[in-house]
């Protein structure tokens, strides 16, 4: 089911619609309606006439009030089978790829719903929570001519640290592969938890990385080291100029952050693991300290900028986070649910609560749809036959 919550996350004011639970003998959804388009929560940079991304307006207004959003029917099957699944990534040219965590194969969604290995990622060390993590597209432009499809980023932990690498797009949707993987940032303190781990594009052409803050509290805060944060470089790793304070630190304060994505007017928001009271979704400004591990959730101290919203840790665990139409789903884990919230009006609704187990990304899908996927095989859920899965349902007014 879910469920209408009033700005807060903490007080239900009334179910206001039913699902049936979806079991593991779920529908599948057909071959035309499960066909990878490219995704709309991936911005694609600015383009100058060269070819080169630039910063998107910093003055933009507000987006306009989204069209509220329910589920159109239940949730199908895309495809059944996948280990420990992690993110996923529908690209330009039709195809998907999806991470798995504990395996570092790159998984490509065929149109049977069947699944073929893309490529496997080299010194992928799982541990924990660590593993083959987040994925991102970046394209080719014309100042880097080292492929002619683009770039698929992937975050991972290794033997000694989380690191960001690209690989080289090949084949096309079907028959898609990964060239060798060249490093685009090392370093990044590694634990069992809390390594963060998610990739996104910005509307300005850079690439964003959350990372956790690799079970130290104290890197949180700590403006030299990179955990705890949310990371922002050029596509090759770089700093860029405009950074707030000259490093790859974009925001910091951040305890796990787990999803990001970028609405209508430019906004980042990024979805954050709590410890043991408030998990947080949180509006990212450059610069920002949003207070861990000094605050969880809202603490009102006028050093640290405080959640948009908050939930129990017990209710949501969050992890990816889509914007379709200026409206935000965020998957939960420990809470197996669905959240939908929408910033203009404070509209907080959780879907599918207890149907799927533990949901771990979620992503825009093609001709109104929404595709996320379960996470019961990761060693925290209780794993169905068939688990885990990619699901899709249809969303509108």
């Amino acid at each position: 089911m879910h469920r209408r919550r009033v700005w807060g996350g903490v007080v239900a004011i009334g179910v206001v619609a039913l699902l049936c639970a979806c079991s593991a003998s779920s529908p599948r959804a057909s071959v035309s309606s499960s066909t990878p388009a490219q995704s709309e929560t991936t911005p694609s940079p600015t383009e100058t006439p060269d070819g080169a991304p630039t910063d998107a307006p910093t003055d933009a207004a507000p987006p306009a009030a989204p069209v509220p959003v329910r589920p159109l029917g239940e949730p199908v099957v895309i495809a059944s089978g996948l280990d420990a699944p992690w993110s996923i990534l529908r690209l330009p040219n039709g195809a998907t790829l999806i991470s798995e965590r504990d395996t570092a194969l790159v998984r490509e969604l065929l149109p049977d719903g069947s699944l073929r290995d893309a490529g496997s990622v080299a010194g992928v060390q799982p541990n924990g929570e660590g593993g083959l993590l987040g994925l991102a597209y970046l394209p080719v432009t014309d100042t880097d001519v080292s492929t002619d499809s683009g770039w698929v980023y992937a975050y991972f932990t290794g033997a000694s640290d989380n690191r960001i690498v690209r690989m080289p797009l090949t084949g096309t949707a079907g028959s898609v592969g990964l060239g060798p993987a060249e490093d685009v940032l090392t370093g990044i303190p590694a634990a069992g938890n809390h390594n963060g781990g998610r990739l996104g594009v910005g509307p300005d052409g850079m690439l964003y990385a959350t990372a956790g803050d690799a079970g130290n509290s104290g890197n949180a805060q700590n403006l030299d080291s990179l955990a705890g944060k949310i990371l922002r470089m050029t596509p090759t790793g770089d700093v860029p100029a405009d950074n707030p304070f000259g490093t790859l630190v974009y925001s910091y304060g951040h305890r796990n952050p787990q999803g990001i994505a970028w609405d209508s007017a430019g906004r980042l928001w990024a979805s954050e693991f709590g410890q043991n009271t408030w998990d947080e979704l949180n509006q990212i400004t450059a610069g920002g300290n949003y207070g861990w591990p000094d605050v969880e959730g809202n603490g009102g101290a006028p050093e640290f900028i405080d959640p948009v919203q908050q939930w129990t840790t017990a209710e949501a665990s969050p992890s990816g986070l889509a914007i379709i139409g200026d409206t935000l789903f965020m998957a939960g884990l420990r809470g197996e649910r669905m959240w939908r919230v929408d910033p203009s009006t404070g509209a907080v609704d959780d879907w599918f609560v207890n149907s799927f187990g533990r949901l771990r990304d979620v992503v825009s899908g093609p001709d109104g749809t929404l595709w996320f996927v379960s996470n019961n095989t990761d060693g925290r859920g209780t794993p169905a036959p068939g688990d885990d899965r990619l699901y899709q349902v249809q969303v509108g007014p």
